[in-house]
């Protein structure tokens, strides 16, 4: 017998979501926060403190900022991705035949320029008292494959956008010592698609699945600030954001018994982002000279499943994410007072699983080389431009999703290598009152 409606609806859930919300959020968390950050590497991180975007990175750092300073700006993601079929294929109910899987390799699934925007504002109250206000897109990926992609059954559409907006004050305890911290408000909004095989590998159509959600949520950030004068030490905790999307899926254009599947109705679904912590040192070797050093890490490991659930009941999907971490190092010289020069290095870990990968995710363990310079155009304002260029490690996808109750199960794995890299250009304008 055939699945029931009810049951046909529960599993299209965990087929529409054959690559999870936090999967996309996790191999693609923005770490391109801060122009000037970007030119050495993120290696200033929760040490820098010398522009608004400390905020983001460590707010206790405000206190080296004077006066009123503002800085706005954003990037410019220019990334690529290659996916090879590698023999994927599907099952057919009640054999034990694979059938090949063919398509096209999905184009350039990344649009040709994805913006970052960010923006801070910091005060100094008092000589003693900081406040500040950061606005950025911490998390967010983009991503289309064409029609007639291999991978289809795992993915085709992906858009992921998050908006942080950060008020934060930090306090001077002493003339060398710093707290800080602020509340993290956060809106997320998603939209996943992917295609639905047929009972019958004959059927010359798919079936399409889409979902969609939004959330707002709140969480919160604290950090501690120590300067010797030749040397900075920065600690920075950013709390995990748990949201909970609320939103529509639509299931369409299946045919003969599995039919009865298609529909539009209420869905929902947990993304957990990560708790991250940062440590940061910077050194002055000459009084024109800084040396810098971040690690990071990343507290990807809450996601050892999620949870989809519909007014037709509940599905988990497996995810075993593994904590991941970064490590930057770089360095900046002034040439002039008009001119700052830096550099920098970073080895960045995907916190994704061998086991899960997804076409969703073209991501592996990442190298950064970045550059970039600070104009003072005069001593209230400064242009900072900055570019990186990231290498990607190629990776090999072996993802099974299985659809419909037994005895109407239709398995599609997915067997690709994912290979890419990415540019970035980012400049910002630094006013200080």
């Amino acid at each position: 017998m055939f699945p029931s409606r009810r049951l046909t609806h529960i599993l299209l859930a965990a087929g529409a979501i054959s690559a999870p919300l936090p999967a996309f959020a996790g191999g693609f968390y923005l770490q391109e926060q801060s122009p000037i950050e970007i030119g050495r590497a993120l290696s200033g991180g929760a040490a820098a403190g010398d522009d608004p975007s400390t905020i983001y990175f460590n707010p206790a750092a405000m206190t080296q900022l004077q006066g009123i300073q503002v800085s706005a700006g954003g990037s410019a993601l220019m990334a690529s991705a290659h996916q090879t079929n590698r023999g994927s294929y599907r099952s057919i109910p009640g054999s034990t035949v694979r059938v090949p899987i063919s398509g096209n390799d999905g184009g350039q699934p990344f649009e040709s320029v994805i913006p970052i925007p960010s923006f801070y504002t910091s005060a100094q109250v008092s000589d003693r008292l900081w406040v500040g206000l950061g606005v950025n897109a911490p998390f967010g990926l983009k991503l289309e494959y064409d029609d007639g992609f291999f991978g289809r059954y795992d993915s085709l559409y992906t858009d992921l956008k998050t908006y942080n907006i950060q008020p934060s004050a930090a306090y001077k305890l002493t003339d060398n010592l710093s707290i800080g911290g602020g509340v993290d408000v956060q809106y997320v909004k998603a939209t996943l698609t992917n295609a639905l095989p047929q009972l019958s590998p004959l059927v010359p159509t798919d079936g399409f699945a889409s979902l969609k959600g939004d959330d707002w949520s709140v969480g919160w950030n604290a950090g501690l600030f120590y300067t010797t004068g030749d040397t900075n030490f920065g600690v920075h905790y950013r709390s995990g954001v748990s949201h909970k999307l609320q939103g529509t899926q639509l299931v369409s254009g299946l045919v003969g018994p599995i039919a009865a599947g298609n529909g539009e109705f209420d869905a929902s679904a947990p993304l957990n982002l990560p708790d991250i912590v940062t440590v940061s040192m910077m050194h002055k070797l000459t009084p024109n000279l800084r040396a810098m050093l971040t690690g990071k890490w990343y507290n990807w490991s809450r996601f050892k499943g999620i949870a989809v659930t519909s007014a037709t009941g509940t599905t988990n999907k497996e995810l075993d994410y593994r904590d991941s971490y970064s490590v930057s190092v770089g360095g900046e010289y002034d040439v002039s007072p008009a001119l700052t020069l830096r550099a920098g290095t970073m080895f960045d870990r995907s916190p994704t699983n061998p086991q899960h990968l997804t076409t969703r995710v073209p991501d592996g363990d990442r190298v950064w080389l970045t550059g970039g310079a600070t104009f003072n155009i005069s001593s209230a304002a400064a242009l900072n431009l900055s570019y990186a260029h990231t290498f990607v490690e190629k990776a090999n996808i072996i993802r099974p999703d299985s659809y419909f109750p037994s005895p109407a199960t239709v398995t599609a794995t997915t067997l690709a290598q994912t290979s890419g890299n990415a540019d970035q250009v980012a400049a910002s304008m630094t006013l200080r009152f």
